[in-house]
């Protein structure tokens, strides 16, 4: 049965015949010039704006060709760029080549066809931007007609004038003669893109886009050009070099104020690449991706967002290079994912953190400010590259109970132990800690945790993770003895609610009688198993997840450590076992004491409102005056107020 495709040629159908063969009527493939032009010029390009970086490109490349093919002419060369609301027009001068009228026909007017990119394959100069033949029609994404008036340095008193509305048709004109050789290309601006012919805004989209011109480019009739600007890795400037590359990265970053600059250099044998990195001082955390990269192409901005070629890491580093073994894209938009764009990767994540380590040494004003501003992503950066691990494994500020402390505070506070939570900000971790006095890192925060394990591996010191079962242990110690299933019974029903677990222990401070330790994998199962999650969480993850907490019972949702070193817990112990009156409301009040500090610490355990109406009864049974007939006279009242359920347990 035929599905509707020719049968494969040969015995494998591996269509070897196929390629041999010649057809029998071979036709030539129509081109709708329009059409073509149209997509072209409307779709290659994501904005207008590139169509003054194109224009602007091919009067520097024709300065270079009068250069090339003149090289004892003697004139000075510059770029122009004008615009005039009140007609809604971009001129673009220069006084460069020119063209002749068959140059007009050849190139100017031939899709495809770039004299630059055939003359720099003759000549092999580098200077030379242009590579597709394409500039040009960027020109009909803005303008309803464009104009173009040329005379070229070979018959520089023969001028003419090419003129066309959409690009699919055109003219070309004699014209007056011009002053001298060059071209002026106007473009008449469709009504949506009259902005462009304001004149701060050219100025201000050319200072970016032709900041590394060597052309110089004025805008109306400004006298100073738009890109007189020292350039220092190109320039041997007097002076500090860092205080030149801060001058050059202020004046050039869009959003942020550097905090510090360090350069792009060439890596023999992997790419050509120079320029300026820097740091800056925008607010990054965690996912947050302030990475700003413009790359330029002989000396034209190529790319204004390449932050791709900045490591994921390096959220807070701004930067310009420049390169001419990098491959654009047919839009010069973008760059070609190829070896010297991988070469370029690498040698940047190397001038970070070599340019890291020269501000540490170099410039310890700005070390800090760094430091402090960007921190946490800092902590996240030293987990993907051992260099940095080791320059900021002593330095980088970790959020902590007490504030941002270093590692190495945090180890010299917890008597050579760094302590982490596992859980969430507060909870029991910070109140336990605030009554040692040691300061506590917040592990849910970004990076924290595998920062500091990889820290205690280095410095070969304890991590004692709070929430973990191991950590757990570790803070509370196993009693010399254990308790009597009596009193331990009597413990339970007198302090517990349902889903808690009472576990005597010893640990510090003495003076802190309980702690409720919430189990973490007991919360993570009821956020997951709740109906609520199919909602918030996609299923995929979900059943991982899901599949996870299924091993965990869930049915102790918290563990009350009790403090069998603490006075009060031992006096409440003595007054049990001796049967005295009062036993149970002290027990009454410290199972209030539990709840107020849950509640303190962010989490539910037991009726906040009982608990404080607890301590209340609790005081007065405490203070009521003695019967005549003696202390056994004074009621129980703690035991009287429990549920009934409560007595029997």
């Amino acid at each position: 049965m035929s599905d509707g495709l020719p049968p494969a040629s040969g015995p494998e159908g591996s269509g070897a015949e196929f390629a041999a063969a010649e057809p029998a009527n071979l036709r030539t493939t129509e081109v709708d010039l329009g059409g073509l032009v149209g997509v072209l010029a409307t779709h290659l390009y994501s904005t207008p704006l590139v169509a003054l970086r194109e224009l602007v490109q091919n009067a520097h490349d024709s300065h270079t060709r009068r250069k090339l093919e003149d090289p004892e002419g003697a004139y000075r060369p510059l770029i122009r760029v004008t615009g005039d609301q009140a007609a809604r027009t971009v001129s673009i001068e220069d006084n460069g080549a020119g063209l002749t009228e068959p140059e007009i026909h050849a190139y100017l007017a031939t899709v495809g066809t770039g004299y630059t990119r055939m003359l720099r394959e003759l000549t092999g100069n580098q200077d030379l931007i242009g590579a597709f033949g394409l500039g040009f029609l960027s020109a009909f994404s803005v303008a309803e007609e464009v104009l173009v008036t040329t005379a070229s340095h070979r018959e520089p008193k023969l001028a003419h004038t090419y003129r066309s509305r959409g690009g699919e048709q055109y003219s070309v004109e004699p014209a007056p003669p011009r002053p001298g050789p060059g071209t002026v290309v106007t473009l008449r601006l469709k009504a949506e893109h009259a902005h462009l012919a304001d004149q701060e805004a050219l100025r201000e989209v050319l200072a970016r886009y032709c900041v590394l011109l060597p052309i110089p480019v004025y805008t109306g009739a400004d006298e100073e050009p738009v890109n007189d600007v020292p350039v220092p890795w190109r320039q041997d400037l007097p002076g500090s070099p860092h205080l030149h590359r801060m001058r050059f990265a202020t004046a050039f970053a869009r959003s942020f104020e550097p905090l510090t600059a360090f350069p792009v250099t060439p890596v023999e044998g992997r790419t050509d690449a120079v320029g300026l990195l820097w740091v800056q001082d925008g607010g990054t955390y965690g996912s947050t991706d302030n990475r700003d990269l413009a790359v330029y192409l002989r000396g034209m901005l190529l790319a204004d967002d390449a932050r791709d070629l900045l490591p994921g890491w390096a959220g807070f580093v701004g930067g310009v290079v420049e390169s001419t073994r990098l491959t654009p894209t047919a839009s010069r938009e973008d760059l070609q994912r190829d070896e010297h764009y991988r070469a370029l990767q690498q040698a940047l994540a190397d001038a970070i953190v070599d340019g890291l380590y020269e501000t540490a040494r170099l410039h310890p004003a700005a070390w800090r400010r760094i430091l402090a501003r960007h921190g946490q992503e800092l902590l996240g950066a030293a987990l993907c590259d051992d260099r940095l691990f080791t320059l900021l494994a002593d330095d980088v500020p970790v959020p902590t109970s007490q504030g941002d402390l270093t590692a190495g505070a945090l180890r010299a506070a917890g008597s050579g132990a760094v302590h982490v939570a596992l859980g969430s900000g507060g909870g029991f971790e910070e109140m336990l800690y605030r009554a040692m006095q040691v300061p506590i890192a917040r592990g849910d925060r970004y990076a924290v945790l595998p920062f500091l394990r990889r820290y205690a591996q280095l410095r070969d010191c304890r991590i004692v993770e709070l929430g973990s079962e191991r950590g757990n242990e570790e803070l509370f110690r196993a009693p010399d003895r254990p308790l009597p299933a009596e009193e331990r019974d009597w413990l339970a029903a007198a302090l517990t609610e349902d889903g808690e677990q009472l576990v005597p222990a010893r640990f510090d401070p003495p003076g802190l009688p309980l702690v409720l330790v919430p189990d973490r994998e007991a919360e993570l199962k009821a956020r997951i198993e709740d109906d609520r999650a199919d909602s918030r969480i996609p299923s995929a993850a979900l059943q991982l997840a899901r599949a996870f907490t299924a091993r965990t019972d869930g049915a102790v949702r918290a563990r009350l450590y009790l403090n069998l070193a603490s006075p009060a817990v031992r006096d409440l112990l003595a007054a049990y076992r001796d049967g005295r009156t009062g036993a149970a409301t002290a027990a009454g009040l410290l199972r209030s004491l539990k709840v107020v500090m849950a509640a303190a610490a962010g989490s539910a355990a037991g009726d906040l409102t009982a608990a404080l109406a607890g301590i209340s009864t609790a005081v007065a049974a405490l203070t009521a005056p003695v019967p005549a007939d003696g202390l056994s006279a004074v009621p129980d009242t703690i035991t009287a107020d429990l549920p009934q359920g409560d007595e029997e347990r």
